[in-house]
């Protein structure tokens, strides 16, 4: 061996560990650069022109601010202040209404009261004249076709209702003719002219519906829900009284289209229909058989005259 000196041996130092995340390249990029370039870049101007974190920093910002918070509490507050004057208002208008439709409603009452005494007075006088040329028979007779004299006697009591869970149309239009008319249930005036037409043909002589006397100048409408006779309002459940054969006038009616239409409504539609016969029963006289239009036939005056010219 030589003498020149031995150096040591060279140790190699220990590989290092290998990360966890070495096979996740892409993901770890998006961790440490989870802040895009175009963000960065939005940031930093905004931090230029003076807002930081959405909120404004200068003085003139602030004060837009400001007066937009102070302009939308302005609107809010006189919106409520309108809604709370206006309220009383408007219930004051239709308690004033309401207040006019019953003074109006007990004058006519009261009216109709005076031309009732009037009737009675002038039917009197008439059937005392009549009286003396034989001929009270006949006006009698005439008064009762014509609804000016109340009558009684045997005949039917019709009593219609609305179904049970009867509701209003809130959309205006027909119910009858919408799927929603089985929540309805309402009693249509057309339903009405069909009762009243049946029991007239069925041999009525005399009909009133919620004491209204029917003649031959009466009308039945709508107005809204409501059903009007002789532009009367009438609420529900609604009474029809006819005098007549009590038995004849069941059985007709209810064999007839009539009632058989309101047959299909009971079944379909939930209303409601009563009828029995009565030992007797009272309708009052019309308010008013006054024909405007209508002038009796004078070509027999005027054959008459002109034969014994």
């Amino acid at each position: 061996m030589c003498g020149m000196p031995q150096q040591p041996p060279v140790r190699s130092s220990p590989p290092q560990p290998r990360r966890p995340d070495a096979s996740m390249s892409l993901i770890t990029n998006v961790m440490d650069h989870s802040l895009d370039d175009g963000y960065a870049e939005a940031a930093a101007r905004k931090r230029s022109q003076g807002i930081e974190g959405g909120l404004p920093k200068t003085l003139r910002a602030k004060l837009g601010l400001a007066a937009g918070l102070v302009l939308a509490a302005l609107v809010v507050t006189v919106g409520a202040a309108q809604a709370r004057v206006a309220a009383p208002v408007v219930a004051k208008e239709r308690q004033e209404l309401i207040d006019r439709i019953d003074r109006e409603t007990a004058a006519a009452d009261s009216l109709e009261g005076d031309v009732d005494k009037l009737r009675d007075d002038v039917g009197a006088r008439q059937r005392a004249a009549l009286k003396q040329s034989g001929g009270d028979s006949g006006a009698d007779l005439a008064g009762i076709l014509s609804g000016a004299t109340a009558v009684h006697g045997p005949g039917v009591k019709l009593v219609v209702d609305d179904a049970k869970e009867a509701s209003t149309g809130g959309d205006g239009t027909d119910p009858r003719e919408t799927s929603g008319f089985s929540d309805t249930g309402r009693l249509r005036d057309r339903d009405m002219q069909r009762v009243v037409n049946g029991l007239w043909a069925s041999g009525a002589e005399a009909v009133s519906i919620n004491g209204q006397r029917l003649t031959a100048l009466s009308a039945i409408r709508a107005a809204g829900d409501a059903i009007l006779v002789d532009n009367r309002p009438l609420v529900p459940p609604y009474t029809v009284l006819a005098v007549g054969n009590g038995e004849q006038l069941s059985t007709g009616f209810q064999n007839g289209a009539d009632g058989l239409y309101l047959h299909a409504l009971e079944q379909n539609f939930g209303i409601r229909a009563t009828i029995s016969t009565q030992g007797d029963v009272r309708l009052p006289a019309a308010p008013s058989v006054i024909v405007r239009t209508a002038q009796p036939n004078s070509e027999k005056t005027a054959k008459t005259e002109k034969g014994t010219s």
